[in-house]
């Protein structure tokens, strides 16, 4: 007779009697679900998004951003052109990429420590949400922008098509969380869930979280309800 410690465990009886039903019914045995999309996680170093307005004021009269690189999600991209970023006390970063297209908002979006070389205390916004952010001043080789408000640190988040989202069981607006393997493997929380037809699968993070996780491109990464 067996003991209770040497019965098979039940995931195993059940594996073994789904297989028996489907071998009976001369069906193969069906695979574990896999996603309808690969998955990206990209680290979203600084850089600001502009209106035509801040970039004419910024780059000349009739200026258009012109392409430096295109980033993975469909019709965005790295411009060719740069800022200096003016913080508090003169404190300065050079080089701030500009994203394009432009939007309707102008927006910089910064890492907590881009923030303590600033002197900024960054609040940790959803991107387009800017109401009662902080301001800073840009300067472009045609001239200055003052931004009264809208420079933050960016809520981590991931883009999914509404495929992706039924998969995942989420809806927009809910929260994820991002396992990420490796020798320096963490688990990122509270990942806002954004849903639109257009988007590929696509986490961002800040420079911040990927060097904590030493991010690579072959790093295991694996996305949980």
């Amino acid at each position: 007779m067996l003991t209770i410690s040497q019965l098979p465990h039940r995931a195993v009886v059940e594996h073994l009697v789904r297989q028996a039903v489907y071998e009976r019914l001369r069906k193969p045995l069906p695979g574990p679900a896999t996603a309808p999309n690969p998955l990206v996680v990209n680290v979203s170093a600084r850089h600001c998004h502009l209106t035509q307005e801040a970039v004419e004021i910024l780059f000349g009269k009739g200026r258009q951003l012109t392409v430096h690189k295109w980033l993975y999600q469909e019709g965005q991209f790295a411009a060719k052109e740069t800022l200096t970023l003016i913080g508090p006390r003169s404190r300065v970063i050079s080089n701030l990429r500009i994203l394009g297209p432009c939007r309707n908002i102008s927006q910089v979006e910064l890492a907590y420590t881009d923030g303590i070389a600033l002197g900024f205390d960054l609040p940790l916004r959803l991107s387009g949400d800017i109401k009662g952010t902080l301001g800073c001043m840009l300067m472009g080789p045609a001239g200055f922008f003052e931004m009264s408000e809208g420079v933050m640190r960016a809520l981590r988040h991931v883009h999914m098509s509404p495929e992706d989202a039924s998969f995942y069981g989420v809806k927009a607006g809910g929260e994820m969380k991002l396992r990420i393997g490796g020798p320096c493997g963490l688990a990122l929380e509270k990942m806002l869930v954004r849903v639109d037809k257009a988007f590929k699968l696509e986490v961002h993070i800040d420079t911040d979280e990927g060097n904590a996780c030493n991010l690579q491109s072959d790093t295991p990464c694996e996305l949980l309800k």
